[in-house]
């Protein structure tokens, strides 16, 4: 019977694939947005007058900037080394879509993938210059050089849909990555390909992605449908009848693009104690914006709630950018 024998839940964002001084390149941006902070919408001045006492100019500095950058990369290769030691043999990955595959024409709650391949290639010259500044400079971390196609777990996917009808989970059903014409992105989610590429170095096991609509209103699923979806699929592979090690992971967060830490700290507690209480209580007010992909991680927890598996934390990093407080906080959580 399969087996889940190792969980991650990891950040997968920008600050995590540019250089301390490419981080400033976001700033005219946090500028120019309203920012959710403890479920309140702020301008970028109001935000910074509200956390002025925090004394965010001496985390900005680029000696700060470049030592976090630093403990960055070390969380990032823990979490290769882990891989690479449990070795095992396929993958569920918990992640979310930003318009690069799912439009606002059709817009799922929560997603299969139930392909036997999947791709991820290059963008062209006319897509690359259509991302964003500091978006483009990472793009590294996400697509491989060449065009390469990655292996699906049809079977798990089948299983899991079987299953869904009496547990009433209705999910959306994808079987390739559609062709999105003039859209600026093509291929894997970021949320997905960042794991592959970082974490698994390029030589993926077979992988079960689950798209969760995190960002978007107004179907983003609670805090408490995402540990239950994550549940469900906890008895999936239960009654897998393979002979297999299975990793789950759930990819995304933490708090950004304003920065959270006695949140995050509480979060990742929680997730160490499976407080399943906290875990589903989280408001849909403080999963707004880049911390919504949060959710990936309370999914992985209700997947990992039934195991023996001990989480523990690797790392921590809030990546200041601004005296707002502004920039992303940055997660590695294990469990074995």
């Amino acid at each position: 019977m399969a087996k889940i024998t190792l969980g991650i839940c990891t950040t997968h964002g920008p600050i995590l694939n540019t250089t301390p001084e490419e981080w400033m390149l976001r700033v005219p941006h946090d500028h120019k947005v309203k920012h959710w902070f403890r479920n309140k919408e702020y301008t970028f001045s109001e935000l910074a007058e509200l956390r002025k006492h925090e004394n965010f100019p001496a985390q900005i500095t680029l000696e700060e900037r470049t030592r976090r950058h630093a403990d960055c990369q070390h969380g990032v290769a823990k979490l290769a080394e882990i891989w690479q030691r449990e070795k095992p043999d396929v993958a569920v990955i918990m992640g979310n879509d930003q318009r690069e595959l799912i439009l606002d024409s059709m817009q799922p709650a929560f997603t299969i993938y139930h392909g036997d391949t999947f791709w991820q290639k290059p963008l062209d010259a006319d897509k690359a210059s259509r991302l964003s500044v500091g978006i483009k400079e990472s793009e590294w971390a996400y697509r491989p050089h060449d065009p390469v196609v990655w292996p699906g777990l049809p079977e798990l996917a089948a299983l899991a849909f079987e299953m869904a009808e009496d547990a009433g989970f209705d999910f959306a059903a994808s079987k390739s990555w559609p062709d999105m014409g003039a859209h600026h992105h093509i291929g894997t989610p970021h949320a997905f390909s960042w794991v592959i590429r970082r974490v698994m170095g390029d030589q993926p096991v077979p992988i079960l992605p689950i798209i969760t609509n995190t960002f978007f209103p107004p179907n983003q699923p609670t805090s408490r449908r995402c540990y239950d979806m994550g549940r469900f699929f906890g008895k999936v592979i239960k009654h897998w009848k393979q002979d297999v090690k299975v990793a789950v992971f759930g990819s995304g967060g933490l708090t950004h693009f304003t920065i959270d830490e006695n949140f995050d700290q509480s979060l990742m507690q929680a997730l160490i104690q499976r407080d399943e209480k906290f875990l589903c209580s989280v408001p849909q007010t403080t999963l707004m914006q880049g911390t919504s992909e949060i959710r990936n991680w309370i999914a992985a927890a209700g997947t990992l709630a039934e195991t023996e598996l001990d989480g523990s934390v690797i790392d921590y990093v809030p990546c200041y950018r601004t005296e707002a407080g502004t920039g992303t906080a940055q997660g590695f959580m294990v469990w074995r």
